[in-house]
């Protein structure tokens, strides 16, 4: 039987798993939509910063980036602002939203570049307001086309948060890690932190079909083509 005292210690840690996924997450969802709208235009510098940037954050593992921000971060940081502390959870929602902002920005650009563009000229047309029109018009849509791979992002973001337990984070496999050493029973508390993982994998896709869902009202699927018919079938 797993002791209560390390159970408690691996829910603190999940606590902690998501506190740090959600902040990363959020990090790269503000990084992926100002890059998404930063590059729907051909400029030159902005592209130019844009290839630099995913080059970089696509090519390089997320946990390398973790090791390079919380040992490398404090130095950096110094030169620009003054003497700065990096934390372990600082370096890992650093790492983590850079690292994922890359691949949103191209999954929101393509969302709305997929978006029809008489949606936008209707709005016009009516007199809406363009802030009303980005809100109501086309950040609803956006979202719905999206949806499918911001859901697998977020999970992808939620299982590395495991990774960044090696820069010294107390997140839960920190605390598997620390209960199976201490126990010498690692298949029941790796077995938990498993089910954790788990148990938000699903409640992510309930979420995510709620919203769907949601989004997805007034939207009709047009119907299939009837086949035609051959020569032969005329006959």
């Amino acid at each position: 039987m797993p002791s209560m005292g390390f159970v408690q210690q691996l829910a603190i840690g999940a606590m902690m798993t998501v506190k740090v996924a959600v902040c990363a997450y959020l990090l790269a969802l503000a990084i992926g939509t100002a890059f998404a709208l930063a590059t729907l235009r051909p400029r030159l510098v902005t592209r130019l910063v844009w290839r630099v940037y995913a080059s970089i954050f696509t090519g390089v593992p997320s946990l390398l980036v973790a090791f390079l921000f919380y040992y490398a971060g404090p130095e950096m940081v110094a030169g620009l602002l003054g003497p700065v502390e990096v934390t372990p959870f600082m370096a890992a929602v650093a790492a983590l939203g850079m690292v994922y902002g890359a691949y949103l920005a191209d999954l929101i650009r393509a969302a709305i570049q997929n978006v029809p563009r008489g949606q936008f000229e209707a709005a016009q047309v009516l007199l809406v307001k363009r802030p009303a029109i980005l809100l109501h018009v086309m950040l609803p849509q956006v979202l719905r086309l999206a949806l499918p791979g911001m859901t697998n992002t977020w999970i992808v973001v939620l299982k590395d948060t495991a990774l960044v337990s090696l820069i010294g984070l107390k997140e839960i496999m920190a605390y598997a890690k620390l209960a199976s050493g201490v126990t010498k029973e690692p298949f029941i508390y790796f077995m938990l932190a498993s089910l954790f993982f788990l148990g938000m994998t699903w409640l992510t896709y309930v979420v995510a079909a709620r919203i769907e869902s949601n989004t997805g009202r007034g939207v009709r699927a047009l119907p299939a083509a009837a086949p035609r018919k051959g020569k032969a079938d005329a006959l």
